[in-house]
């Protein structure tokens, strides 16, 4: 396994269906305004953005205003050809886009609320050292994840549905505990566009 040139990436995933919010699939939930008024996808990653400028931000095809949103807020746009088979799917060709990154703090469009503090204490968490960090919230395990480049191999094997989940439970994980709420909250229905 070569070395990693670059320090920590960021990988925002903004290719699923949000089917539970419409299933219609007319309405993306990414687009939609929050309470405040900036989109979804936006508010999540301006807020990796401001941690990690090299954010490589992952859509579906056909997700024209999303990718383009995104790229004027100055994410690296790609779209996955097999996003349509999962999470999974979608993450391993984000981490093969990034592979000379020293590791890769991986979150999701759809959790605007995840203070830019917290993702700063992951990044930070693997910089000394550790393999895996998570952050937790009143007891419980959050989003987003970090890993460092040691979980290479396994990332890159990733595929349908399945997201990184496996690792957290057959490797050690440090967990990074923060007063945010926001590592709980994502937007599934439109009741959850309003403040709390």
């Amino acid at each position: 396994m070569s070395e990693p040139s670059h320090p920590l990436a960021g990988i925002l995933l903004a290719a699923g269906k949000g089917s539970r919010f419409d299933p219609s699939g007319i309405q993306n939930k990414l687009l939609q305004p929050l309470a405040g008024g900036q989109p979804v996808a936006a508010a999540a990653a301006k807020n990796l953005l401001s941690v990690l400028p090299r954010t490589l931000a992952v859509v579906r095809p056909g997700a024209t205003a999303v990718a383009v949103q995104l790229g004027a807020l100055g994410c690296e746009v790609v779209e996955c050809p097999d996003a349509g088979q999962g999470m999974g799917a979608s993450l391993a060709f984000a981490i093969a886009r990034t592979a000379n990154a020293a590791g890769w703090l991986i979150a999701l469009a759809d959790m605007p609320y995840v203070q830019a503090a917290t993702l700063q204490a992951l990044i930070d968490t693997i910089a000394n050292g550790a393999d895996i960090a998570v952050p937790t919230h009143a007891g419980r395990r959050g989003n987003p994840v970090a890993f460092s480049h040691r979980h290479l191999p396994e990332l890159l094997a990733l595929g349908g549905d399945q997201g990184a989940r496996r690792l957290l439970t057959s490797y050690p994980v440090m967990e990074v505990a923060v007063d945010d709420p926001g590592i709980h909250r994502d937007i599934d229905t439109l009741g959850d566009l309003g403040e709390k």
